[in-house]
């Protein structure tokens, strides 16, 4: 094995048609997905596309000799600082969005915002209410597919098109999505550019505040005009609801320590790790009833303890005849989030391949090399996020792919990591549900029933996020310039 990167000559610099090989079979394996499977099966291909480049990129490498061991572990330290303080934080979200809800806090949110529903305030509730769900649940697929669903069957039956609908409950859950500490790209975002959490998290409210008021004016506006008649009553949901759980005020106790922890600048992984142990401690104190079903044998210490633990891990399932509703009291535990971990490992190691061998630096030198002051970097960041997005049709591949390709070009000109971050939140999280091949926007019109054509013209925070990102480039609102640091060359080792 030591002689496996032993190299007759001196290491070269990769070429750029050498580079691009390894991002040109990723772009290609994806489009073949979509074309023959569907974008929906994008999520269960990533892993195996990520690590077959690894592979194609390492024997191109060999073969051109621009490879050296040093290299490689250099560019998996490097990836691996970024990427692997994601993981033990995913963990924890998974374990938030299962205690939360079965302790009873997101159903007694989800039954307060469907009280106060009224037709003339309907599309400013439905995304003021999406937004709230989405940042508990730190998850806008879950929030689209539970009160969504609901949503768009009340707003149809009190007269509001399907487009303007579909736009509030969009707009409001990757809201929620974008600025919550319990989304996982929001985690891989800030993890991906060496930013804190909740650093990202006020520097990205910036951009995405404007882009959120403007966009509850005007369903403010466009609800007051329709002055819709009909009227709906939500007893069913509510009666179900209750059904199952004990709502009550007491178990929003839960999310305000959680906002305190938050103020109060307690570590991140802390705060995901107390939330989850306070919301497991609220399904003892607020949720009895839905105790004793969940665990009619726990009797002893031990039983007590391999029920958290087996809550924690799978979830917990619910069947009420009501499919909707199921899904949205239902929880998928750890094991729900298995799959964005083990993609955030592959992109990991795909992430080594390409900066160890030198090919990231070939790839970001020509597309970057060129670019002049904040406002270009910045619109070039928005650009390729968009571009990122539609050619891999995965949030999560672009938002990594992305900090790779622009981390260095930010540092060279002084800009702030969290510029980066903010940027690449604007230009891929939030626009991916508007691209119809997308596995975002597959899966949401979907899941809604309305078409990506359709909807996209009402999603008004989702557009208005990269544009509000360009409007404060072109200002320098709050963009503090830093002395530049001096940019490593490509890794060129000597052979050994």
């Amino acid at each position: 094995m030591n002689n496996f990167f032993k190299l007759s000559g001196p290491v070269r610099k990769p070429s750029l048609l050498v580079s691009l090989a390894p991002v040109a079979l990723l772009l290609g394996f994806f489009i073949a997905v979509i074309v023959f499977l569907g974008a929906s099966a994008i999520s269960d291909f990533s892993s195996i596309a990520l690590l077959a480049s690894s592979g194609l990129a390492l024997i191109l490498s060999l073969l051109t000799r621009g490879l050296g061991r040093r290299g490689i572990r250099l560019g998996m330290v490097r990836s691996a600082r970024q990427i692997m303080p994601a993981v033990p934080m995913l963990v924890c979200i998974a374990m938030v969005a299962t205690t939360w809800m079965l302790s009873g806090v997101v159903p007694t949110l989800i039954e307060y915002g469907l009280m106060i529903l009224s037709p003339q305030f309907f599309l400013v509730v439905t995304c003021v209410v999406c937004a709230i769900i989405s940042v508990l649940t730190g998850s806008s697929w879950s929030t689209i597919a539970t009160i969504g669903v609901a949503f768009m069957g009340i707003g149809t039956i009190l007269g509001f098109s399907t487009g303007w609908i579909a736009g509030a409950i969009i707009s409001g859950a990757y809201f929620g999505d974008k600025v919550s500490p319990l989304s996982d790209t929001t985690v891989v975002a800030s993890s991906a550019c060496g930013v804190d959490l909740f650093k990202h998290i006020r520097y990205l409210m910036l951009t995405a505040m404007p882009a959120m008021i403007i966009a509850l004016l005007v369903y403010l506006i466009v609800g007051l005009n329709l002055n819709p008649t009909s009227e709906l009553s939500t007893g069913h949901i509510m009666e179900q609801l209750n059904n199952i759980f004990v709502i009550s005020p007491w178990t929003l106790i839960i999310p305000v320590l959680t906002i305190a922890l938050i103020l109060l600048r307690v570590p991140t992984i802390l705060v995901l790790f107390m939330s989850a142990m306070s919301g497991m401690i609220g399904i003892y104190i607020f949720q009895p009833q839905l105790l004793a079903q969940l665990s009619s044998s726990a009797a002893t210490f031990g039983e007590h303890l391999r029920f958290i633990a087996t809550t924690l891990w799978i979830g917990a399932e619910f069947t009420t005849g009501n499919g909707m509703f199921d899904e949205l009291v239902s929880t998928s535990g750890i094991t729900g989030m298995l799959s964005t971990i083990s993609l955030v490992l592959s992109a990991m190691i795909f992430g080594s391949v390409m900066i160890g061998t030198g090919m990231l630096a070939t790839i970001t030198t020509a597309l970057t090399s060129r670019l002049r002051g904040r406002f270009a970097i910045v619109g070039s960041t928005v650009a390729g996020g968009l571009c990122l997005n539609s050619c891999t049709a995965d949030q999560y591949l672009s938002i990594i792919i992305g900090g790779n390709m622009f981390r260095n070009v930010y540092r060279r000109f002084g800009l702030e990591p969290r510029l980066l971050s903010r940027t690449l939140e604007d230009s891929v999280s939030v626009t991916s549900v508007l691209i119809p091949w997308n596995s975002c926007g597959v899966t949401q019109s979907t899941v809604l029933g309305v078409a990506t054509v359709v909807y996209f013209p009402f999603c008004i925070f989702n557009y208005l996020s990269p544009l509000m990102s360009l409007l404060m480039a072109f200002t320098g609102f709050r963009i503090r310039q830093t002395s530049s640091a001096p940019i490593p060359s490509p890794v060129r080792v000597p052979s050994l």
